[in-house]
């Protein structure tokens, strides 16, 4: 129907999270459309990305230096670490404008059925850097099997480390209706409730 060539672009823009055939179509009428000049930043950007950007070599978020901003900062509270699965869950709670300490990006989650083992995601680093001075670690990981199972793991990990291993609170979302709501949320929030 296309091109060869502009059928490779839609289907290299498919492989995209979240890309359907008709957003990869969409997506490559429109940067063909494009005069050359407004199409070279797009270019220069994506090639830029991937020689520009590695993992920070203390917490693994992303990097143009050694270290990421959020590790560079001197003024973030350095005693707590706040465990996530991708660099998209640091960048979720930075939104927040509420957690002010360090973070470790594990890059996956454990999963037996996936074949994912402990060694296949980044979790020696930080059993390295919980040493004295740190006296928190926040498990932020899913609220699924996977993730569960990360957050036990870790703790079990840490549990002769002189840090508190914390897990963030789940349960009923702002909004929610406990008729609505799933019986392992209602699970979570029951065990998870507090005094008002």
């Amino acid at each position: 129907m296309y091109p060869s060539s502009l059928q490779k672009l839609i289907e290299e823009l498919r492989k995209l999270p979240g890309v359907g055939n008709k957003t990869a179509e969409r997506f490559a009428l429109d940067i063909l459309d494009r005069r050359d000049q407004d199409i070279e930043p797009l270019v220069n950007s994506l090639i830029g990305v991937h020689q520009s950007i590695k993992r920070c070599q203390q917490c693994a978020h992303y990097a143009e230096d050694d270290l990421c901003d959020i590790c560079k900062d001197s003024h973030r509270t350095q005693s707590i670490i706040c465990v996530v699965s991708s660099p998209k869950d640091v960048i979720a709670l930075e939104r927040s404008g509420q957690y002010k300490g360090l973070y470790h990006v594990l890059h996956g989650a454990i999963s037996t059925m996936k074949g994912i083992l402990p060694s296949d995601i980044n979790l020696e680093s930080l059993i390295q850097r919980c040493n004295e001075t740190v006296k928190e670690v926040i498990v932020a990981t899913n609220t699924n099997v996977e993730g569960e199972t990360t957050a036990m793991y870790i703790a079990k990990r840490l549990e002769n480390h002189p840090c508190d291993v914390t897990r963030l609170a789940s349960g009923l979302p702002m909004g929610g209706l406990l008729d609505y709501t799933d019986d392992l949320t209602l699970i979570k929030a029951i065990e998870g409730r507090k005094k008002i």
